[in-house]
């Protein structure tokens, strides 16, 4: 990538957690690499500075860090998930705060991935943030790892095609999205599609 990390942010630490997560869910880790890499594109067609990339593209490879405490049974599960354990999934941004939070130098950084959830109309969780009210990096995250979410096949479901996953996220502009960051993506579309094509599992 074409930034420096902070300085005061370990990447061994970042690569030691997300390694963790991958012994636990191979297809968590993929994801997760891929988000970051629509994050960076989408980062910086914002015009946003080198510091402010670097803990959002941070936060993105940690997003799901916290469903290391999730079992594996209801991550994996192939039929629909009973109210528990729907419950149960939507802890892991609370999950992965709570790891991340324990060191001063990834504060920012679980701020964002504690976030990644809410929605621009206010409907999101954990805690039901809405519009500007979410952290900029989380609002972003959010469109990227929807996605990328999409586009993958899932236990319960094969994955959308690249127009129905467009087609929503336009549907959902203002909705579930921070609009301006939805108007924002552009000619990335055409790029993305071809990128999650050629990494997609």
């Amino acid at each position: 990538m074409e930034f420096v990390i902070n300085n005061n942010i370990s990447y061994d630490i970042m690569k030691c957690l997300v390694a963790s997560l991958e012994a636990k869910d191979i297809y968590t880790g993929g994801h997760s690499s891929r988000v970051a890499s629509m994050i960076f594109d989408l980062c910086k067609k914002l015009n946003l500075p080198s510091y402010q990339i670097s803990i959002i593209y941070i936060a993105a490879q940690l997003h799901d860090i916290g469903k290391i405490g999730i079992p594996d049974y209801i991550l994996n599960k192939k039929d629909s998930l009973t109210k528990d354990e729907w419950d149960k999934i939507k802890s892991h941004p609370e999950i992965g705060y709570s790891i991340l939070i324990r060191s001063n130098k990834l504060k920012n950084i679980a701020k964002l991935v504690l976030h990644h959830h809410e929605r621009w109309d206010g409907k999101g969780y954990p805690h039901g943030l809405k519009e500007e009210e979410i952290p900029l990096g989380s609002r972003i995250i959010a469109i990227c790892d929807t996605i990328d979410a999409m586009t993958s096949n899932r236990p319960y479901r094969d994955r959308f095609t690249f127009k129905e996953c467009y087609d929503e996220i336009i549907r959902n502009r203002g909705i579930q999205f921070d609009p301006f960051l939805v108007d924002s993506i552009g000619d990335l579309w055409t790029k993305w599609e071809k990128y999650l094509m050629e990494n997609i599992m």
